[in-house]
């Protein structure tokens, strides 16, 4: 296993340099990227190999030919799964061998920001009110306003109860999932953006999530910050409630808990059926007894992360979200991952510009996908679309591209 290990490093870190030739910081939606995009082709060509060619294949089978051993394999299954919340049969290689570019960096280590996820949002929050930007909370979108076929504005619902207006100066951009954003439309623009974002692609499973506190006197010894639990390699990465992961964020920044405690979040990461859910009324008896017989899985993993055998029982408090609580709070319907679009069947997710003239679309139910790195790539990919070529010239160039 170590040999095929070291030898699969070998065989991708030419794909790995492939896979970020064409930078995805360059692209745009327009015409203009033969100029954002185009200075990087030199480099892109002489990345080129048959093997880069597979890279908009399955990860399994850019690989078949390297890996054998039954570990490994489970182990990129997994990898995979956390990526994009397929196996390697169902992720795009690319993806996967950007991340081993990561891998590949010099002093290459796994970094947390301080103030954990807040840390971030609040990072991009101070970036937005930078440039003017404005962020009104507890305003919910009830509509998007199409006129004349073009995306105007949106209505919304204010927590207090009222409702506003939110005209647009250049175009609406729509981060939630395709099935969200397609019930915000007005009906006669529904047919055809269906047609192109949701009517062709299934949704990933949900989410059981648990978070917990707890005395750090009552632990044996002090934890590591991440766990990965598998319960059966056997049955598959992806089946529900084979998986977990436990992330004890105060081991690393103890701000994050009050003194002499630790917080934990474990959950299932995109396996848990949504139909196990469906129909149920949230606070009904039947509705906290699933809660309770579906979350000893992550009550399992959290004793197996901490060493102890009774988690549940030394916990001071305990908050446990199911695939309702992650459709409501999250507003994502059927609480999806996002669109579970297979490498091996040779379709992409559709681009950021929509079938409604001025309406953007980013985020998982967009190209490239699921995931983090894919996420940010959709992003910067609408961002990049909105503004000027000489603009993205001049960010690719303070970014060092």
């Amino acid at each position: 296993a170590v040999r095929e290990w070291k030898n699969l490093q070998e065989f991708m870190e030419p794909l790995a340099r492939a896979s970020v030739a064409l930078p995805p910081a360059a692209f745009r939606q327009d015409l203009g990227a033969l100029i954002t995009a185009g200075k990087f082709l030199p480099n892109a060509m002489s990345s080129m190999s048959p093997e880069a060619l597979k890279l908009t294949g399955p990860f399994s089978e850019l690989v078949k030919d390297q890996v054998s051993d039954p570990f490994i394999k489970n182990w990129l299954d997994l990898l995979c799964f956390l990526l994009s919340g397929l196996d390697a049969s169902g992720t795009i290689a690319a993806e996967v061998a950007f991340m081993f570019n990561e891998w590949y960096q010099p002093n290459c280590q796994l970094d947390f920001p301080v103030g954990g996820s807040q840390g971030m949002v609040d990072a991009l929050v101070d970036g937005l009110k930078k440039y003017g930007g404005q962020i009104r909370l507890g305003a919910h979108v009830e509509e998007i306003m199409v006129e004349d076929g073009s995306a105007r504005g949106v209505r919304v619902k204010y927590r207090n109860g009222k409702s506003g207006v939110v005209r647009a100066k250049r175009a609406v951009v729509s981060n939630a999932s395709g099935w969200n954003t397609v019930d915000l439309l007005p009906e006669k623009e529904k047919v055809k953006f269906k047609e192109e974002r949701t009517e062709s692609f299934d949704h990933c499973p949900s989410f059981m999530h648990l978070h917990a506190g707890i005395d750090i006197s009552k632990l044996p010894n002090e934890p590591e910050m991440h766990h990965i639990y598998v319960k059966d390699w056997e049955k598959g990465i992806t089946s529900p409630q084979n998986c977990v992961l436990v992330s004890i964020a105060s081991v690393m920044d103890p701000s994050l808990a009050p003194p002499g405690k630790h917080v934990i979040h474990a959950y299932t990461p995109g396996n848990e059926p949504y139909d196990v859910w469906k129909g149920l009324s949230r606070g009904s008896k039947e509705y906290e007894e699933l809660k309770k017989e579906r979350s000893k899985v992550l009550w399992e993993a959290v004793g197996k992360a901490l060493c102890v055998d009774n988690p549940e029982e030394l916990a001071e408090v305990s908050m446990i979200g199911t695939p309702l609580t992650h459709e409501r709070f999250l507003r994502r319907k059927f609480g999806t991952y996002g669109p579970a679009l297979r490498a091996d069947t040779g379709k992409t997710l559709p681009l950021v510009q929509t079938s409604v003239k001025n309406l953007i679309c980013t985020g998982d139910s967009t190209f490239p996908g699921i995931g983090l790195p894919a996420v940010a790539a959709s992003g910067m990919l609408a961002a990049n679309s909105l503004t000027s070529v000489w603009n993205h010239l001049e960010m690719l160039e303070k970014i060092g591209l």
